[in-house]
């Protein structure tokens, strides 16, 4: 529900609520206190006073304290409090009355801008009545008797932003203050206090310039890095003969990103070196305007907007998004022309650091006037989603999480949840998370090779509506999802909500809904797709589970999806048409300042688990491909012999041999269980003497396990720095093998249910149930199995036991005979002896048929 924060604040001030009004958020700290600005309104008999106030909300505790009553009413922009909550930070923004005569050096510098299209008389009557709007930075002592105001900076017309830096123990002595101003400097400023006075008393104030120059900043507060855009020239190629090529390759410049990590007991380092491809160059001397948002807190104006996200395990997101004409016209041509009807196209790219990949999204043909609207929501959703959200346009669901190739993405409407008067929402801290950086390691403290479907039970985040104050819960609920797959046409979409279901969520009840939706459009031409992306993600989700922590990194080599890395796809989104695409980085690792140059070596933060994930994203083995198999199996199965096989080596086999068939097999279906007692509407038995499906299982279980063996052991060589013995690789095998066969049988299950065949409700079972259903169940029936036979036949999946028989009884008693024929013909049905027998009783009199038939 949605809740303002202001109307919830009034109620915390009791009897003064009445008398603030204006609310403003001004900034977040780093256990989640939220700092706001407001205006209290008194009547007395002297009359009305009007003054700002400044307090600090414990989303926690759930309590406001004001901390200071300012003595007039000032337009504050953001402010930050240190960690003992003794000196508070702010930034006021005003406006100042110019005259020509008093500001010569400011006019000087927009004087070149104007002239260009005014002439010089009336560029000064203009200025002669021009409000500019300054920033000033401020610090108060608000705890001494006498608050003590400290002017950091003062009348700047560029954008200004401070911020205290946390530690891990408030200490009562020091404190230190960075202080960035736009385009100029970024400054840290060092506190000393006075240790013997209980009010803390500034003694000393002192600062240094860290950054002279940059075009944009943002401050991370979970981890305490500082981001921030430079310019740095490009190296000169040895390579070019080129003269005049490489005078300007030596003069040119490019943007950088830069990452300060700030310690406790230690001095900032420089972490983090990526130079930038921005789509269009940030001209800064074009655009003063600035956006005053507090989350996250940046430092940028209206030619470049990008924000980092990042996560203590690893995880970087680098989002850029702007605005671009594909052609652009002359500028005089395009002055002439310019009007709201106007098209242009929006774009935003990602750059996901920890997969070494940029991900774009372009939409074109967007009306300016709604375009200029569009501001973005990057978030992180849980341990392996990223949130874009668009209000009244579309949302992004990307996959990015650690366990494979960010390439399962979902393209929907708007959020059902988030009121469509929402226009601004940027996230909270969660409050689960809000503990001390030792906390948070210990959360963190895991192993990359984790479960893929371990995601955090807390489903919804919490966001603020900065306009509004409206706090709104953002959330992806699965009956949105199921009305996403029912509706878009896209088969990627369609496969990114089923590996998120399968995959993430180990929904199957949501998944049995899916399966069912596809099965209204049985002649649907993506709908094996669908089918095979069920059985390769179901099987990894299945596989994964009790899987011992030393084998878990064979995980990476096995199938989890269907969907190519690095492809892109298009998706129609209303009346949107969004473009997807994939770009691959290379070296990443090289931007980064390794372990071992650290101030501390090897010491364990966001930079080293990253680096760990680039080193072995470098080293990434190729995963097993079921195609390969089917491929092999084109040859084999041609010159079957069942004498061959032994009976003793498979799942299928009723002697056993296979532990995880047996007592094992019910935890590895854990959730699954309730699945796994449904029965298939025939008889689960073969009665040939070694079906050809023994077959296909043996060849999984020996390519899979060389592949293992190839690239999950260590090799003569050592090019694999695993500690994975054979033993591990035949239990991974061995689980993966039975867990296709088991997940190939409840999709089956699934499909006959979906085609009204409910073993449980039917009377009969087998030819019998073929021969009592209805032509149009019969013939539902026969195409969804027939799309499933090919899609397990396509990527080598085992079928269930006496499915062949069944299968082809159906397409007997459903097709025409000269059709049935050419099935048979076509190895789709397989003649085993129960079915002939049927044939050829019927048809005994029919001496031409029956010659055909053995044919």
């Amino acid at each position: 529900m949605e809740e303002n924060l202001a109307a919830k604040l009034c109620l915390l001030l009791g009897e003064q609520a009445s008398n603030a009004m204006q609310w403003k958020l001004l900034g977040q700290e780093k256990n989640g206190s939220l700092l706001l600005g407001w205006v209290e309104n008194v009547s007395s008999d002297r009359g009305d006073n009007s003054y700002s106030v400044i307090g600090l909300y414990d989303r926690v505790k759930e309590n406001l304290q004001v901390l200071y009553r300012f003595s007039k009413v000032f337009n504050f922009v953001q402010a930050s409090i240190n960690q003992c909550n003794t000196l508070l930070g702010y930034v006021i923004k005003q406006k100042s009355y110019m005259h020509l005569k008093e500001h010569q050096t400011v006019l000087s510098m927009n004087c070149k801008k104007v002239e260009k299209t005014h002439s010089h008389e009336s560029f000064n009557e203009e200025l002669l009545n021009l409000d500019i709007e300054f920033y000033e930075a401020h610090i108060i002592e608000f705890k001494t008797e006498v608050a003590k105001i400290h002017t950091l900076e003062n009348n700047k017309l560029k954008q200004v932003r401070l911020q205290f830096l946390y530690k891990e123990k408030c200490l009562q002595t020091l404190d230190k203050l960075i202080v960035l101003v736009h385009q100029e400097y970024i400054q840290i400023y060092t506190i000393l206090y006075n240790a013997n006075l209980e009010s803390h008393m500034i003694i000393e104030l002192k600062h240094e310039t860290l950054v002279k120059a940059f075009i944009w900043a943002q401050w991370d507060a979970t981890n305490q890095v500082l981001y921030h855009i430079h310019h740095r020239k490009t190296s000169t190629s040895l390579f070019t003969d080129d003269s005049t090529e490489n005078s300007h390759k030596s003069t040119s410049v490019s943007p950088t990103l830069s990452g300060l990590q700030f310690h406790d007991d230690l001095p900032h380092e420089t972490v983090l070196n990526i130079p930038l491809n921005l789509p269009q160059s940030s001209n800064s001397e074009n655009c003063g305007t600035y956006e005053d948002d507090v989350i996250p807190l940046r430092i940028h104006d209206c030619s470049l907007d990008l924000i980092v996200i990042s996560d203590y395990k690893g995880i970087i997101c680098i989002c850029h998004y702007y605005l671009y004409r594909p052609v652009q016209p002359p500028q005089q041509v395009l002055d002439s022309v310019i009007s709201n009807l106007n098209t242009v196209h929006f774009a935003y790219s990602i750059t996901l650091l920890h997969h070494s990949c940029v991900i774009h999204c372009v939409v074109p043909g967007i009306p300016w006037i709604r375009a200029k609207l569009m501001r973005p929501t990057f978030t992180l959703y849980d341990d392996n989603h990223m949130i874009v959200f668009i209000q009244d346009f579309f949302t992004h669901i990307l996959d990015i999480g650690l366990h494979h190739q960010p390439c399962c993405h979902i393209l929907c409407g708007p959020l059902t949840n988030v009121p469509s008067q929402s226009s601004y929402l940027v996230p909270l801290f969660n409050q689960n998370n809000l503990c001390d950086s030792n906390n948070m390691k210990t959360k963190y403290s895991f192993n990359a090779d984790t479960s893929i479907n371990g995601s955090s039970n807390n489903t919804s985040l919490l966001t603020i509506d900065l306009p509004t104050l409206d706090l709104v819960y953002l959330s992806i609920s699965t009956s949105f999802l199921i009305n996403v797959f029912k509706k878009i046409t896209s088969t990627e979409v369609r496969l990114g909500i089923l590996h998120y279901f399968l995959c993430h969520k180990n929904d199957l009840e949501t998944v049995a809904e899916l399966i069912s939706a596809i099965a209204e459009k049985p002649r649907f031409l993506d709908i094996v797709k669908v089918m095979q992306e069920f059985l390769i993600s179901g099987t990894h989700s299945l596989v994964q589970k009790n899987l011992p922590p030393d084998a878990l990194s064979l995980l990476p080599l096995v199938p989890v999806t269907m969907m190519e890395e690095y492809a892109g796809f298009e998706a129609k989104i209303n009346d949107l048409n969004v473009t997807l695409s994939h770009e691959k980085l290379w070296n990443t690792s090289v931007m980064l300042l390794s372990p071992q140059q650290r101030l501390i070596p090897y010491r364990s933060d966001l930079w080293t688990r990253l680096w760990d994930l680039l080193i072995k994203k470098s080293d990434e083995l190729p995963r097993f491909k079921p195609s390969h198999i089917a491929e092999k199996l084109l040859v084999s199965l041609a010159c079957y012999q069942p004498e061959a096989l032994s009976r003793c080596t498979t799942p299928m086999s009723p002697s056993g041999g296979f532990a995880v068939t047996t007592a094992a097999l019910g935890e590895l279906m854990g959730s699954w269980l309730k699945y796994g007692d449904y029965r298939l509407p025939f008889v689960e038995m073969e009665s040939c003497t070694a079906s050809k499906q023994e077959h296909i299982v043996s060849v999984n279980l020996r390519e899979l396990s060389v592949h293992l063996l190839k690239y999950g052991t260590q090799n003569n060589l050592g090019r694999f720095k695993g500690s994975c013995t054979p033993l591990h690789v035949h239990l991974l095998s061995t689980r993966h093998v039975a867990s296709q066969f088991e997940t190939s049988r409840l999709l089956c299950q699934m499909l006959c249910k979906a085609a009204n065949i409910d073993s449980r409700l039917e009377l009969e079972r087998g030819f019998s149930l073929v021969d009592n259903l209805e032509d149009s169940r019969r013939w539902l029936l026969f195409t969804l199995l027939e799309r499933y036979r090919y899609a397990t036949e396509s990527i080598a999946f085992p079928v269930p036991q006496g499915f062949m028989s069944f299968f082809t009884y159906l397409g007997y008693r459903t097709l025409h005979y000269s059709k049935f024929l050419q099935y048979v013909r076509h190895s789709v049905f397989e003649l085993q002896v129960d079915v002939a027998k049927i044939i050829m009783a019927e048809h005994e009199r029919n001496v031409y048929l029956i010659s055909g038939f053995i044919r």
